[in-house]
């Protein structure tokens, strides 16, 4: 991140605005200013289950976004994205997929989209969610199954694809702003041949993309990221869902221009 500890003022807020004026502190925090709670969903409904993170302050409605693992992964690879996302005002579903093995990108965007809908218009927590504001995430072929989901839904408001793997690579469909996070030595996603040209290949919308210092391919999973980065993957992510799901302007700063290269970003662009 911008190393700046700057802040934007609430005279410039527009749009959904939910918490407080953002820092590069409180972004990177590893727990926002929401209070939440969890509540888990079974297969059934499109997808092989979840774990719905949301705020417990039911005075207001929030943005939803879905994340999707990677091939042969469960949801515990995405779980320390839950709780970090919903304590800034989101409701997050972290998905387990129908088959691990063999759902592909298509079929993991299919079902990103099908627990979008379960939580908007299904779900215990309803009532909190605003059902046309929607995002979609995901790891590896999860983050490849986000491009999927918003090439079939262009109506989506913000993608964030982490390390993400898809067979194709050009993506002139998407309409949707969209963030792509790599790492620098990923030998099974490399930037060279997936991140990069998915980037290169989206135009007409904002787009960013961030690469992660000397991460291999599990550098924004649960286990294998460092606090560090944690903190620009978590903080540059959240700021995208803000500024775009929420149409919050006060976030306009903390993704444009790209961060500065540091300790933790060895590359970065944006079509700012």
């Amino acid at each position: 991140m911008v190393a700046a500890m700057f802040v934007v003022t609430s005279a410039c807020q527009s749009g959904f605005n939910r918490g407080p004026d953002p820092t590069v502190a409180s972004i990177e925090a590893v727990t926002g200013p929401f209070v939440t709670s969890t509540t888990t969903v079974g297969n059934g409904f499109g997808f092989g289950g979840g774990t719905i993170y949301y705020p417990t302050d039911s005075s207001q409605d929030y943005g939803v976004v879905a994340i999707a693992p990677g091939w042969t992964s469960s949801q515990s690879v995405i779980s320390w994205y839950g709780p970090r996302i919903a304590s800034q005002g989101f409701v997050v579903i972290t998905i387990d997929v129908n088959n691990p093995f063999t759902d592909g990108p298509v079929a993991r965007g299919t079902q990103l989209l099908a627990a979008l809908d379960y939580v908007s218009n299904s779900s215990t927590v309803t009532s909190i969610v605003d059902g046309d504001r929607q995002a979609v995430m995901g790891i590896s072929m999860g983050g490849g199954g986000a491009l999927e989901a918003a090439k079939a839904r262009p109506a989506l408001d913000a993608v964030v694809g982490l390390v993400p793997w898809n067979p194709d690579k050009t993506w002139p469909e998407i309409v949707t702003p969209t963030m792509l996070i790599g790492c620098q030595n990923d030998a099974v996603a490399p930037v060279s041949s997936h991140g990069l040209p998915f980037y290169n290949t989206i135009s007409g919308v904002p787009k960013s993309f961030i690469e992660v210092t000397d991460g291999s391919h599990s550098c924004t999973s649960t286990s294998n990221s460092d606090v560090a980065d944690r903190a620009v993957i978590a903080g540059e992510s959240i700021a995208w869902l803000k500024r775009y799901v929420d149409q919050d302007t006060r976030y306009a700063p903390f993704v444009c221009p790209s961060p500065a290269i540091s300790g933790s970003v060895s590359a970065a662009q944006s079509n700012c």
